[in-house]
């Protein structure tokens, strides 16, 4: 059974970002080790018309201490400013680098972010374990449910 929930890691990459014309850069950035593909999908919400928005993807080898975050050929999205609430995604599959990141850039209209979520598939070891400081704990699971009390 190839099931998501079992198959990938889920993170909360980056909270809601109020509208703004500033470049949104998560602090941490997501660890590839045991993993084979990473798929960004960030969440935007109101965007003014005359807006520039985009996303693109960054690399490190060590989340940036030593080894800046540069950005990945070919891996810039232009979001239009007639696309308010849709969503974009990025998928990386095998970085050269460990640590990847989304940034959203913005400017000279207001763009609204409602979150990036980082999806992590392709696991050395099933199933992988979510981030417990981002998932809820309460998730399920389910095959084949009859109906009944939920």
């Amino acid at each position: 059974m190839n099931n998501l929930t079992k198959n990938t890691k889920l993170i909360r990459h980056s909270n809601a970002v109020a509208a703004g014309v500033t470049t949104i850069t998560p602090s941490a950035g997501v660890d590839m080790k045991g993993f084979d593909s990473c798929t960004f999908i960030a969440a935007l919400g109101a965007i003014v018309a005359g807006a520039a928005t985009s996303v693109e993807v960054h690399q490190s080898s060590d989340d940036g201490v030593a080894d800046a975050y540069g950005s990945l050929l070919g891996s810039k999205v232009t979001v239009a400013d007639d696309q308010d609430n849709k969503l974009v995604f990025v998928e990386v599959t095998r970085p050269q680098k460990r640590y990847l990141k989304l940034i959203v850039n913005r400017a000279t209209q207001n763009a609204t972010l409602d979150g990036i979520v980082a999806v992590l598939s392709g696991p050395q070891a099933a199933p992988p374990t979510h981030d417990s400081t981002t998932v809820l704990a309460g998730s399920k699971l389910m095959h084949a449910p009859p109906e009944g009390t939920a």
